[in-house]
């Protein structure tokens, strides 16, 4: 075997070493809690993408991992650790709510197009605020991030049960419904609306572009691997940070507007889902690559929408699709820094 052979062969094999690795970690913890590795992992695989409703539901989770993955990556490559991706899903939800409470009489043309460009605005100005407690207040973005994601909660949970409490009925379920006129068009039968789709899809597409083709992308890329040096040339570093978080914050409550019109209707309580924390791991298994922010997106939207089947048929907790989410990513990490080891040797 040659040596350039050689070389691509291990790189090939550390490429395909965290799944491997991942794959096993879960298979052991399957075996010690008694239950059929095999079997576990077909209904996976069925409860995600067995029925034509499974599978509309896997690309509703996706549109939200794609959009959130995509903003996510922009303060990533600007070199600010956005924690707070939740909270501001939160408060895009509230702002398409709020909006959608005053626009109840309007017809839909009308009133879905605003409640989704105020969720936009929401998201976007919780996510300055965690810029603006970076660059004036000196609060790191992980602690400012964390901490608006309780006051968003916090928040949520106060409308629901306070000002836009339901008259009648618990309010555990969230808010009243909204008429079906303020509804997004879906498939029939199905929740998914085939325009978001291409919203993700541009979206991701947008960012992938800015990133890799325009003087603010390279600007961020600058700002990201070295501020200082950023602000001695004499790049506007404060604004560049503040236009990534708000980006991320605008992509954010675009998602939190989508849950509220095209899936659930009203605001609840859990309206984010965990999906901020999913795409942190989804932008740091692509690598921080726009391009494999989708397919990824798309796997870990099938893993958690099979993963609710493991309760019904094999009572196990759903948690276990989760379990092999974080085991890939962590082995993914791993295995780049072996990989990074490895390339510093050769070269």
């Amino acid at each position: 075997m040659t040596e350039a052979r050689q070389r691509w062969v291990i790189r090939a094999l550390l490429a395909l070493a965290p799944i491997v690795l991942a794959l096993i970690f879960t298979l052991a913890i399957l075996v010690l809690a008694g239950a059929p590795p095999l079997l576990t992992y077909e209904k996976l695989i069925t409860g995600s993408l067995g029925t034509a409703v499974k599978r509309a539901d896997v690309l509703v989770v996706w549109v939200s991992l794609a959009i959130c993955a995509a903003g996510l990556l922009v303060t990533f490559t600007a070199g600010q650790w956005n924690i707070g991706v939740e909270g501001q899903i939160m408060l895009g939800a509230i702002f398409a709510t709020w909006a959608g409470r005053i626009l109840l009489e309007q017809p839909g043309t009308l009133a879905i197009p605003v409640m989704v460009a105020w969720g936009v605005v929401g998201g976007m100005l919780w996510g300055l605020l965690v810029g603006l407690l970076k660059i004036y207040g000196r609060v790191h973005e992980i602690f400012g991030g964390l901490g608006l994601n309780f006051v968003a909660t916090a928040l949520n949970i106060y409308l629901i049960f306070g000002p836009w409490k339901q008259k009648t009925g618990g309010t555990l379920s969230g808010t009243t419904l909204f008429p079906e006129s303020l509804w997004l068009p879906t498939l029939p039968g199905l929740r998914l609306s085939l325009p978001f789709i291409f919203v993700a899809l541009a979206i991701v597409g947008a960012v992938y572009l800015s990133l890799r083709g325009t003087v603010w992308g390279l600007q961020l890329k600058a700002v990201g691997q070295n501020i200082r040096s950023a602000y001695i040339l004499g790049l506007p570093t404060q604004r560049l940070t503040l236009s990534a978080f708000a980006v991320c914050g605008a992509c954010a409550g675009l998602v939190g507007a989508y849950l509220v019109v095209g899936v659930h209707h009203r605001l609840i309580p859990s309206i984010s889902s965990g999906y901020g924390f999913l795409a942190i791991l989804i932008v740091l298994l692509s690598g921080f690559r726009a391009l494999w922010t989708a397919p990824i997106a798309l796997f870990f939207a099938a893993v958690s929408i099979g993963s609710t089947s493991l309760q019904l048929d094999l009572q196990l907790d759903a948690s276990v699709g989760g379990v092999l989410q974080g085991a890939i990513v962590l082995a993914m990490v791993l295995m780049q820094g072996l990989r990074e080891k490895y390339l510093r040797e050769q070269a």
